[in-house]
């Protein structure tokens, strides 16, 4: 059992604290108000486990998260320096046993995660008082679990988290469905006018030839029947966020509607740290080590930070480091806007010596990369900022497997190939699309579900258990239709045994396709 103790900072850590801070709002850095908490090792890697939050509800899987860090902090295998809580004000941990060096340079890293937090737009949604949700989350299924019994609040948490995945992490900046719905007969409207035929503009006596009459009967008959397709379709169009159509639709008892509510609604918080990983970590390096280099750091303590600091920035192999290609991108959109390294005479130029010597003095690398911060995620800022020069300075590959050897090797070195790469494992974090199609199929109340295929097919045996937990809410037969070796695919649960057959087809074609747009 635990010995209770004080967490606040003690005297030397809030000067510390007042110091950085200092440094940081004077760079220009916007956050808000940033609480300090000093505890042990094994509390922080009990925070960790909870995904940075204490008082969020219990569940097996954060207590072997628990013994996968303690474990690896015990044998020295790695070591949580920091953690830090997008929320207003923000909560970060350190480490009662980190040096005073590395107290500064994670105080440092935290003023750049908190300034991240507060202005990236992808971060705007966001609940600023998540920390107070997430005890309200906890005690909601606390008190299910005593009124209905641990087992089975559980063992739906369990299906419910399997599947938080299945979001629609665009839906915060794109509107997905109308506000008012189909079903809202207030307020009559004319069908003529609804499906009104496309009429050119024309003259009186030349109408009959720009607009054919038999030419406009053709699109309205058209179009009225693509209105009642859609009026007829459950739901009126593909639906990516599975978890709301689960939360509509599927024959829930309240206490698990409410709990399925609730993984979906930490899903779209924590979606954005996702989506934004590298630009984020990248850019709380970039402050650190400024902040540390030109203002913080004292003579005694180079030894030190250099030795730690490139532990952070170490590339290892079989992965790449955020960290490392976060700073060294926001480095380089610093300096080519410093020197004018970028626009239309810079990208026409020819001369390679030129292009070496090039150096405009424009200055606005420190107000280029705060605009970066403000408003990209990293798929944009990989996309927007990756350049042939800084994959060669930086010399950076694509790699693949090659079975018979059982050994990785470098598949390439172009740049097109490079980028390709970085933004296809970026994408949706390297998950599948997942749409719903049809709510009702064969007219069963079976749930269709299609994979936007992409060239990499899905593992079955995920796919197998992913219908298994989506069947378990949705309590009738669940299908996916998928690829498999090139061949049109149906995955099937019925709740009792999984099928596969090949060549399966969607039966509405253009609902297929529509599917396939994101």
């Amino acid at each position: 059992m635990h010995t209770p103790y004080n967490t606040n900072l003690p005297p030397d850590l809030r000067a510390l604290k007042e110091e950085i801070e200092g440094h940081a709002r004077g760079y220009g850095l916007d956050f808000f108000e940033t609480i300090f908490e000093v505890i042990d090792a094994d509390d922080l890697n009990e925070i960790a486990a909870y995904g940075g939050f204490p008082t969020r509800y219990p569940h097996w899987s954060f207590g072997m998260a628990y013994e996968e860090l303690r474990k690896s902090y015990t044998y020295g295998l790695s070591k949580i320096y920091e953690m830090v809580i997008n929320n207003d004000p923000c909560y970060a941990y350190l480490m009662r046993c980190n040096h005073l060096m590395d107290q500064k340079l994670v105080m440092a890293h935290v003023y750049g995660h908190c300034d991240f937090f507060k202005n990236n737009a992808y971060f705007a949604h966001t609940n600023r008082k998540m920390m107070d949700e997430m005890a309200n989350h906890g005690a909601r299924i606390r008190r299910y679990a005593e009124k209905y019994g641990e087992d089975a609040v559980e063992a739906f948490l369990d299906r419910c988290m399997s599947i938080d995945d299945l979001i629609d992490i665009h839906s915060t900046a794109i509107r997905r469905r109308n506000d008012t719905s189909r079903y809202d007969f207030s307020s009559e409207k004319d069908e003529a006018q609804e499906v009104r035929p496309t009429r050119f503009k024309s003259k009186d006596y030349m109408d009959e030839y720009i607009n054919p009459p038999n030419v406009l009967k053709a699109e309205q008959d058209e179009r009225r029947k693509e209105q009642d397709k859609i009026a007829s379709s459950f739901p009126e169009r593909p639906e990516k966020d599975v978890l709301l159509f689960l939360i509509q639709y599927a024959p829930l008892k309240g206490w698990q509607r409410d709990i399925l509510e609730i993984v979906r609604d930490e899903a779209y918080y924590f979606m954005p740290q996702a989506q934004t990983k590298v630009i984020n970590e990248g850019w709380a390096s970039y402050w650190h080590s400024t902040i540390m280099t030109q203002k913080a750091m004292e003579p005694k303590e180079v030894i030190d930070y250099a030795d730690h600091h490139s532990g952070t920035m170490a590339m290892h192999g079989g992965r790449l480091n955020p960290y490392k290609l976060g700073i060294e991108l926001l480095r380089d959109i610093e300096h080519r806007w410093n020197t004018g390294k970028f626009g239309k005479e810079w990208e026409e130029c020819d001369d390679l010596e030129q292009r070496r010597k090039w150096n405009r003095d424009l200055g606005l690398g420190r107000k280029k990369i705060f605009e970066v911060r403000r408003v990209h995620n990293d798929i944009t800022f990989i996309d927007t900022f990756l350049t042939p020069e800084f994959c060669v300075e930086h010399k950076l590959f694509s790699y693949a497997y090659q079975e018979q050897a059982g050994m990785y090797y470098i598949d390439s070195r172009e740049f097109a190939k490079i980028k390709q790469r970085l933004l296809f494992s970026l994408t949706n974090f390297g998950k599948p699309w997942i749409y719903v199609v049809d709510g009702n199929y064969r007219n069963r109340g079976e749930m269709l579900l299609l994979h936007q295929f992409n060239g990499v097919e899905l593992r079955l045996d995920q796919a197998a258990d992913t219908l298994v937990n989506i069947q378990t809410i949705w309590g009738r037969p669940v299908h996916l239709q998928t690829t498999v070796d090139g061949k049109p695919t149906m995955l099937s649960f019925d709740g009792t045994d999984h099928t596969i057959r090949s060549g399966g087809e969607i039966n509405d074609p253009a609902r297929a396709t529509s599917g396939k747009t994101t």
